[in-house]
This record gives C-alpha cells, sequence and structure tokens, in this order.
C-alpha cells in the first residue's frame, strides 16, 4: 500500500496520468499543491480513471479514506486550460494590423 504523506482532511486531487494500472495524482487544498501519489488505478472511483479527472479526496492515516469523482469541476478545469491554450497560442497582432 501507498502511504500518502500528507495530514488527515480533505483535498482535491488531480489524476495527472493513468499507465499500466497507476494513476499518479497531485494534491491541492486551497489552490496550493500539497502533494502527490502513485497508486493503483483500483483505488480511484471507476469514473475517475483518466487524466485530469478531479476527485475529492477524504485522507485518513496514510491513506484515501473516500474518494467521489466531480464531473462538473473536471469539465469547466478543462474548459479554462483549453481557453487558456487558445488564447496563449494565437498570434498577436502584426504592427501594421492594428
Amino acid at each position: 500500500m501507498t502511504e500518502i504523506d500528507l495530514a488527515d482532511g480533505t483535498y482535491t486531487a488531480v489524476v495527472d496520468a493513468v499507465e499500466d494500472g497507476f494513476a499518479t495524482l497531485f494534491f491541492e487544498r486551497d489552490g496550493d499543491e500539497v502533494g502527490n501519489v502513485v497508486l493503483g488505478v483500483d483505488r480511484l472511483p471507476d469514473d475517475g480513471r483518466h487524466a485530469d479527472a478531479i476527485l475529492d479526496v477524504e485522507v485518513e492515516d496514510g491513506s484515501i479514506a473516500t474518494a467521489t469523482y466531480d464531473p462538473d469541476r473536471t469539465s469547466s478545469r478543462s474548459e479554462a486550460a483549453q481557453d487558456r491554450f487558445d488564447r496563449l497560442s494565437s498570434r498577436p497582432p502584426k504592427d501594421d494590423d492594428k
């Protein structure tokens, strides 16, 4: 079993990657990244076993006590990231286009 080096409490977890039966999760609290872990995907809810999934996680005694997939936050976070990418990837106007 993988030990999670976080204090007991509620966190937002972002699934960074899923590969070969393992998931890499980054934990956030109050908008700040506070830790990460690699664990078996079988420890995650079925619908949250994909990259960029947002989970509401309760950590107790160094392990995940509960994990719930949040489809609304997953979708809105994905859309915000795509909007940011689109803005950054658009070319700035040329001087003679003004």
